[in-house]
């Protein structure tokens, strides 16, 4: 096998998703900054405008805000983003269990359960804010709860696995639910047994550029924040330090000298961490997502989010504005489609593939007789790039510490990273851009970095080393 090389830079020309295009005013940040000019310094650079890069900004102004000390002078913080602002989509759902035998096994069982603790607190704060500030509305935030659907067998024997080892090393799994074959067919229409936990949905640009907006609103005197869409990053160079910036950003628009830059962009980090390519690293994975239309009313279809096919399909129904209306349902997954290679080392996301289209076209018909006409065309069809990891779990920390063999290391002392989430970005990036916020606070303040007792330990960089 040939080693995988080091990311693409975005693709300029992205395939249309629901959450961006399918209204005029979805993305009022599209082109902020773009022709703006370039700061002549800054404190932080962050690369990547999704739910990380805004999230790291976001939580260091809540932190300086807060903050005890003093700063000399306010911390210029600014934002750069290849493409428009903000790819991001999913839903706000937290893992309830599944997998825990499995982490158990691998690490220990307070690892296993920090793994879960960590989309709790990340869920639990996102609707906390969003609730304290009055988005819920804006954002269309819809608390329906999700439902795993149990296809086969065994499937349901290792999910009820799962569960009782999470009840007896006292996981907390309240609003977990199991539900028989009838009741599912019962309320929802389709004949397989399953299980519901609580679950939001979101319209995740909406909800990313209200925490942008938020932030400069509440940097007051201790920070300044600025955005540049359509300015990718090309390279960081470190520079020699005689003065306090030590490195060089550059973009197709210019160099910004910087004392910090986090890496925020998810599958695409390799493109500047060249080390991150390849199986040890970052893994640039398509996902394909269409939006298509139920046949039946809302009445029918209801409210909850849910995922199949051992996890590889999730859907959910889009909020309706009338009584009559059918709804928008979202559906994505089925890189099964495409086995054995499941589109991993794809970084291309300016087209779909046939085969997963196919499936996603085929999945809803036949498990909801009658609410799916199998015949019809989906409204808009797009695919994105996530960022998978051998062991499923993103990087977080000091770019340096995951380098421990590599002579090129201290090139990389002020350079953090928070991603390669795999496929669980909305219920994991702001969390951990929470930790990369305080990891600088800490840095700039000569304060020791104290972890938080929801943060799986084998996240952290320093227990991520790759060569």
């Amino acid at each position: 096998m040939h080693p995988a090389p080091p990311a693409k830079l975005p693709s300029r020309n992205p395939t249309r998703s629901f959450w961006i295009d399918s209204s005029p005013d979805a993305n009022p940040l599209a082109g902020e900054g773009s022709q703006d000019p370039l700061p002549s310094e800054a404190d932080v650079c962050i690369i990547g405008s999704g739910i990380t890069g805004v999230g790291v900004a976001y939580h260091l102004i809540e932190l300086l805000n807060n903050a005890s000390f003093s700063v000399k002078r306010p911390l210029s913080i600014v934002i750069l983003e290849a493409r428009d602002f903000c790819q991001n989509g999913g839903h706000l759902t937290p893992t309830a269990f599944p997998k825990f035998a499995q982490r158990q096994a691998l690490f220990n069982t307070l690892e296993a359960i920090k793994s879960y603790k960590l989309e709790q607190y990340t869920v639990s704060l996102l609707v906390k804010i969003i609730e304290e500030n009055g988005w819920a509305s804006d954002i269309d935030l819809v608390e329906g709860g999700h439902i795993n659907i149990l296809f086969t067998e065994k499937e349901a024997k290792n999910k009820r696995k799962d569960f009782d080892m999470a009840r007896q090393a006292q996981l907390n799994l309240d609003g977990v639910e199991w539900l028989s074959k009838e009741e599912v067919e019962e309320e929802y229409g389709a004949p397989y047994p399953g299980f519901r936990k609580p679950g939001y949905n979101v319209w995740p640009l909406k909800l990313v550029t209200k925490l942008y907006q938020h932030a400069p609103a509440h940097a007051g005197q201790y920070t300044s924040l600025s955005l540049h869409t359509r300015t990718p990053v090309t390279a960081v160079r470190h520079e020699a330090a005689n003065d306090s910036s030590t490195y060089t950003v550059v973009t197709n628009r210019g160099s910004i000298p910087c004392s910090r830059v986090i890496h925020a962009t998810n599958a695409y980090a390799s493109h500047l961490l060249p080390f991150l390519a390849g199986p040890d690293g970052i893994i640039p994975t398509r996902g394909q997502v269409m939006a298509t239309r139920a046949s039946v009313g809302a009445d029918q279809i209801k409210i909850p989010s849910w995922s199949g096919n051992e996890g590889f399909v999730y859907w959910f129904p889009r909020p309706v504005t009338h009584d009559t209306e059918k709804p928008l349902i979202i559906i994505g997954g089925s890189r099964d489609a495409t086995a054995p290679s499941y589109e991993l080392y794809v970084d291309d996301d300016s087209e779909t593939h046939p085969l997963v289209g196919k499936a996603l076209r085929e999945f809803l018909p036949p498990v909801f007789e009658g609410k799916y006409d199998p015949n019809s065309e989906p409204e808009m069809e797009w695919t994105g790039i996530m960022g998978y990891t051998k062991m499923g779990d993103p990087f977080v920390g000091p770019v340096a510490d995951s380098l421990v063999a590599n002579p090129d290391r201290d090139l990389y002392k002020k350079q953090y990273i928070a991603a390669g989430y795999a496929s669980h970005g909305m219920t994991r990036a702001f969390g951990c851009a929470d930790v990369i916020a305080q990891m600088i606070l800490a840095d700039i303040s000569n304060i020791e970095w104290k972890e938080p007792d929801w943060l799986p330990q084998r996240y952290l960089t320093w227990n991520r080393r790759v060569e």
